[in-house]
């Protein structure tokens, strides 16, 4: 029971408690505002305190001072001042109300603006714990940005740390690829003078043996004319003596000693005899004829083509580029058919010739050598190195036993393929952008504005022909009467080598030179010159009356390399540097 009685009172106390609790909230609520708006007026209180404090004394100095006053006077005058006092009394009382209901009337004032400083309060304290939360949103903020800060300044300066060691790095490997391209560039010297020298020597025991067996030949000659013959008239009869037996002995050891040819034959590197060089005639068309319309169009080469040429019988067509390869083409049916590849170079291929057979292809490069190919084996047979630059030309000469190479490196050279060596160099004071060659006679183009005409033999330079620009490709005429050149000045010229001076200036609108090695070439009949411009336009000039012919355009999308004419005059190919080769004619 008593359990039951204390849960009883525990029940019954429990809403006492709350009760109590929420009106101690509400007084403590009203303490807290009684504090705040009595510090606000406790100043105004507090004067008006000391103003009521003031009154008292004031009024009780007053009545001591009439009840003094009334003692000493006679009871008249005593009435009167104490009437008297009464009535300044009730001034003064009169003139304190009257400050009371003003300093009242403040007071109310005050309490007003005390509330609309309290509402202004509220708002403002609205407004802080508003900030407050901003203020904390943005410190949070501004803490994750400032982490953020510190981890990308960490990142920064491991990157700078790996940046320092790759930068170190690269230092050490630029300075082993500069000593690795010094000593590169030194063994290459070194291998290329070895090369020379032993080239020198081969060509100087070649010639040392050739000459020695001349002379030979000279005193065995000599010993057998000195022999005398016996002639028998009366038998008719002719008996060779002592001295015609000597002279059919030399003759039979002429016939039965070696060639050179024949030991070449013999090594695997033969290029050919010269019997077999000259046992095909070259055929030349009577009128060629000016091309009209495109035929094929074709992306000949994986990159930008540089070099085209026709064989001499029309039907073959061989174009090389930047690709390093050389390929051949057959020309049927107004079409280019591949016939094959020819590789074996490091470098770009710069120009190509065929040899009159049209079975043999001289190519320079941009490796610092010329090669040589038989179209039935695509392995180059000789590769003629020696210039430290690129190849800019090469051509054969008439004897079709040695060629002629122009290169960067200011020098021509001219190489004997039996040997196959290097038999003479000719150094000239400019970068060297094409050769030609005649009979007697080698001419070469070069970046300093001339055309310089060297003697084969004496390797001499025996006219120098200024140009108006830096020349960019010579050609000569199949007759060997005309030479036709072509300069940055954006014209060509042909020059009459039988008087060795300018015979007529070719030049278009539009026509423009779109590189330093921009060929231009005669027709096989020698009336027409063509070259291709850097707006991709074929132009075909007319020698004899020195117009322009005709213009072939919108097959070319970027400048024009090199063109080739047919022998037969019936095929014109342009190559450009977007590797596209087109095939025109007049059909």
């Amino acid at each position: 029971m008593m359990a039951d009685a204390r849960r009883a009172h525990s029940a019954g106390s429990a809403p006492k408690r709350a009760a109590d609790s929420w009106k101690r909230h509400i007084a403590r609520q009203l303490k807290q505002r009684d504090l705040a708006q009595k510090i606000m007026f406790q100043d105004v209180i507090r004067s008006y305190m000391v103003l009521l404090e003031k009154f008292k004394q004031k009024d009780q100095i007053t009545r001591r001072l009439l009840g003094s006053a009334e003692r000493c006077l006679p009871d008249s005058v005593s009435k009167n001042s104490s009437e008297m006092a009464v009535v300044q009394h009730e001034d003064q009382v009169t003139y304190l109300q009257k400050i009371g209901r003003e300093l009242a009337y403040e007071v109310v004032d005050l309490q007003k603006s005390v509330r609309i400083k309290d509402s202004s309060l509220v708002g403002q304290r609205g407004r802080m714990s508003e900030l407050k939360r901003r203020l904390g949103a943005v410190e949070s903020e501004c803490r994750s940005l400032r982490a953020r800060v510190a981890e990308v300044q960490e990142g920064n300066r491991a990157l700078k740390r790996e940046y320092d060691s790759l930068l170190e790095q690269h230092r050490r490997m630029d300075e082993t690829y500069r000593r690795e391209e010094v000593r590169g560039s030194e063994l290459l010297e070194d291998l290329i003078k070895g090369k020379e020298l032993a080239a020198e020597s081969m060509n100087s025991k070649n010639e040392r043996r050739v000459q020695a067996r001349a002379a030979t030949l000279k005193k065995e000659l000599e010993t057998a004319v000195k022999k005398k013959v016996n002639i028998d008239i009366g038998s008719g009869n002719t008996q060779p003596t002592k001295r015609g037996a000597l002279k059919e002995e030399v003759e039979e050891k002429a016939e039965k000693r070696p060639t050179r040819s024949f030991r070449m034959r013999k090594r695997g590197s033969s290029v050919s005899s010269l019997e077999e060089d000259l046992c095909v005639p070259v055929g030349v068309c009577v009128v060629a004829r000016v091309p009209a319309k495109a035929l094929h169009v074709l992306d000949a080469h994986e990159l930008g083509i540089n070099a085209v040429k026709f064989s001499s019988s029309s039907k073959l067509l061989a174009t090389g580029g930047t690709d390093r390869v050389i390929k051949v083409w057959d020309i049927k049916a107004g079409r280019m058919h591949s016939r094959g590849t020819l590789g074996g170079s490091n470098e770009g291929i710069t120009s190509i010739e065929f040899d009159p057979t049209g079975t043999k292809i001289l190519a320079a490069s941009y490796d610092n050598s010329a090669l040589f190919w038989k179209l039935d084996d695509c392995v180059p047979k000789l590769t003629l190195t020696g210039h430290s630059r690129k190849v800019t030309a090469a051509k054969f000469k008439c004897s079709l036993r040695q060629v002629v190479t122009g290169s960067a490196d200011r020098t021509v050279k001219i190489w004997d393929l039996h040997r196959p060596a290097c038999i003479r160099t000719i150094d000239v004071s400019s970068y060297c952008s094409d050769v030609v060659c005649s009979e007697y006679f080698i001419v070469s183009g070069h970046y300093d504005k001339k055309i310089r005409f060297w003697d084969s033999r004496a390797s001499s330079c025996t006219q120098e022909v200024p140009a108006q620009g830096k020349v960019t490709s010579l050609d000569i005429s199949l007759d060997h009467r005309q030479l036709l050149t072509c300069s940055r000045d954006e014209s060509l010229q042909v020059m009459d080598l039988r008087m060795n001076n300018a015979r007529m200036s070719f030049r278009a609108d539009g026509f423009k030179c779109g590189s330093d090695s921009t060929k231009a070439i005669f027709s096989p009949d020698g009336s027409y010159v063509t070259a291709g411009s850097a707006d991709g336009a074929v132009y075909i000039w007319n020698v004899n009356s020195g117009h322009l012919e005709t213009c072939l355009s919108d097959m070319h999308c970027s400048s024009i390399n090199a063109v080739s004419w047919s022998l037969s005059g019936e095929f014109v190919v342009s190559v450009d540097k977007s590797r596209r080769a087109v095939l025109w004619s007049d059909i």
